[in-house]
């Protein structure tokens, strides 16, 4: 490299180096998860280039000060070797955060957030899971360090230990040109800051994550609660036509059934009927079973509201962890309480992990058991709670001693990173395809010895069991789960011993918030509620998730991607599953129908959440 005459250039020459280094990460990125990204083009490095300059450019503006405040200290050998470490620690840092998504980008579907990065609500598993994740998914921190020594490396190859000062009038413009560039690079020219959506403008659908870098969103996120936008689309008696949230149920006797929900930790449907769930598999032929049944969110914590409150995770940032978590609202636990049903919330990681504890207490759970209050057996699997199996049958005993009609809700937890099942029962499992699916075959068993136990108890034939996942894995091997109709498919059904009305298969599209509606449907329950759901009795036929800014709506046989103003792409998911042939061009009459329903859906959400108004009012009641 050329020698630096001044500190400009040597400033330039760093600069240029970072960039490149972000260049090639980027690069890393998309080879190590190519296989979700079957569609690129050019706009999707260019539009990377200008997130990464937005990054460097903020990051750098206190070292173009230190590199082009005039004096003569500039030439001080001590002061540039201090200069040196610094800029190399802080850009190394920075470049070292993109090689964590290398690996979580598959859980998520999109970049690191700040309170992902921190691992907020999960103080106390964060260091096990730190030491697991870097242990299990070695080659991250392999990269990371090969990447600084690299760093270091080139960057010692641009001669810092012999700079020549430049002159007062010399310095104190390229200082003020400089500052002034970065802070362009930083911000971005156009009328409004550079933001995370704005990655959905560059390339096809789903390569934002590509498009972004994990600094800018860690930045972009920083000590921010989200904050809804009021999107007013329609007048509110149009957009109430198109979709209103208000259900009514009327009828004349109910059917107070104890209700038992099981979310299952990342049972996607890429992980059913594949070898490693015989017993799910078998309770699927006995059940009322959603062949398409889809996620609400990409995470545990956004399973939760979507499946007790009805409440969809159409936010950036988990509706738990937001500014909205302690909004009031009416869902399950609060709904059957009204009925006389005594309620009750399980999980058996620690107490406090994902804010869970906090949400069953807004949500109206009357009772909340983790892993402190598990009595059993030793069973930690060291790094995140109570093994499925232990806390399953706790579970079991704990619900013979509740008063019935009873409400009870369960998260396992055996089958989330990083994978741990009892050494006793190592090589007992099939391993399958995927580092997941040894977890997910253990899991299976535990459930099946629930049931078993469940069958012996006198409340068990007076019980509908709802079974759901809370999201997919990061492991489906097959293309079809990896676009935004897959990433999103989960197993959903209603178990109801001795009622064979509940049982058969239905090809409908069925979400997590459609669980809400269902349950007053099927427990003959009266009463008004705000859902964003639909019951399964409905005619209605629709799902709508949000993944990296683009609203994801499926209606009939039909898959539509909305980024907040315009429609993008849609396919018919059913005969096109790999979302080949984008028919917005050819269809522009069910374009318009599902951009409208999107557009009234979003303009409710938005408003009840922002307002706190996700429990009816006195006028609407």
């Amino acid at each position: 490299m050329n020698f630096p005459k001044n500190p400009l250039f040597l400033f330039i020459q760093r600069i240029f180096l970072v960039l490149l280094l972000y260049t090639v990460v980027r690069l890393g990125f998309y080879f190590y998860n190519q296989s979700f990204f079957p569609e690129i083009n050019a706009d999707v490095f260019m539009g990377g280039l200008k997130f990464d300059l937005s990054v460097i450019g903020y990051i750098n503006i206190v070292f173009a000060i230190l590199h082009l405040i005039p004096g003569k200290f500039q030439e001080n050998k001590k002061y540039q070797t201090i200069l040196f470490y610094s800029f190399f620690l802080v850009n190394g840092l920075f470049i070292s955060l993109n090689f964590i998504d290398y690996e979580y980008f598959r859980f998520i579907g999109r970049r690191s957030s700040f309170s992902m990065i921190i691992a907020e609500g999960m103080t106390n598993e964060i260091g096990g899971l730190i030491i697991s994740y870097f242990v299990d998914y070695w080659k991250i921190p392999v990269f990371i360090f090969s990447s600084m020594l690299i760093f270091m490396f080139l960057l010692k190859k641009i001669n810092y230990q012999s700079v020549k000062k430049m002159s007062t009038i010399g310095s104190l413009l390229s200082l003020v040109c400089i500052v002034l560039i970065l802070f362009l690079m930083g911000r971005g020219i156009d009328r409004k800051p550079l933001s995370i959506v704005d990655a959905s403008k560059y390339g096809p659908i789903g390569t934002s994550a590509l498009v972004l870098n994990t600094p800018f969103t860690v930045l972009k996120t920083l000590n921010k609660n989200e904050s809804l936008k009021q999107t007013v689309y329609y007048k509110e008696d149009i957009a109430n036509k198109i979709f209103n949230p208000i259900q009514t149920f009327s009828y004349k006797n109910t059917n107070k059934k104890n209700v038992v929900i099981l979310i299952l930790e990342s049972f996607g449907r890429e992980n059913i009927q594949r070898g490693q769930t015989p017993f799910l598999d078998s309770l699927i032929t006995k059940s009322y079973y959603f062949e398409n049944g889809f996620a609400n969110g990409k995470l545990s914590i956004d399973a939760v509201p979507s499946i007790i409150s009805s409440v969809p995770s159409l936010m950036n940032k988990s509706f738990i962890s937001s500014s909205y978590a302690l909004n009031s609202v009416y869902g399950l636990p609060k709904v059957l309480k009204d009925n006389g049903y005594s309620t009750s919330f399980f999980h058996g990681a620690f107490n406090g992990s994902q804010n869970f504890d906090q949400y069953s207490n807004v949500a109206g759970f009357e009772r909340y058991y983790g892993k402190n209050e598990y009595v059993g057996p030793a069973s930690f699997d060291g790094k995140w709670g109570v093994f499925d199996e232990d806390f399953l049958q706790f579970f079991t005993h704990k619900l013979s001693d509740f008063k019935q009609p009873f409400f009870s809700t369960l998260f396992t937890i055996s089958s989330h990173p990083p994978f741990t099942i009892p050494e006793k029962y190592k090589g007992k499992f099939p391993k399958g395809t995927t580092e997941i699916h040894e977890s997910i075959a253990y899991s299976d068993f535990a459930l099946e010895k629930f049931f078993k136990s469940a069958e012996k108890k006198a409340w068990y034939k007076n019980t509908i069991f709802v079974i759901t996942a809370d999201h997919t894995s990061s492991s489906g091997a097959e293309e079809v789960y990896k676009n935004n109709v897959g990433k999103f498919r989960i197993p959903i059904m209603f178990y109801v011993p001795n009622d064979p009305t509940m049982v058969g298969k239905s090809s409908k599209n069925f979400q997590q918030i459609d669980i809400l509606p269902s349950l007053m449907d099927y427990l003959q329950l009266n009463g008004k509620i705000i859902s964003y759901g639909k019951s399964y009795k409905s005619d209605k036929d629709f799902v709508v998730n949000y993944l990296d800014n683009i609203y994801n709506l499926n209606k009939g046989d039909y898959y539509m991607a909305f980024d907040g103003t315009k429609s993008l792409a849609l396919y018919n998911w059913k005969t096109d599953p790999l979302l080949k042939e984008n028919l917005i061009n050819k269809d522009k009459i069910k374009t318009q129908e599902m951009e409208s329903f999107m557009k009234a859906y979003i303009q409710s959400f938005n408003k009840r959440v922002s307002k706190n108004q996700l429990t009816l009012g006195n006028k609407e009641l």
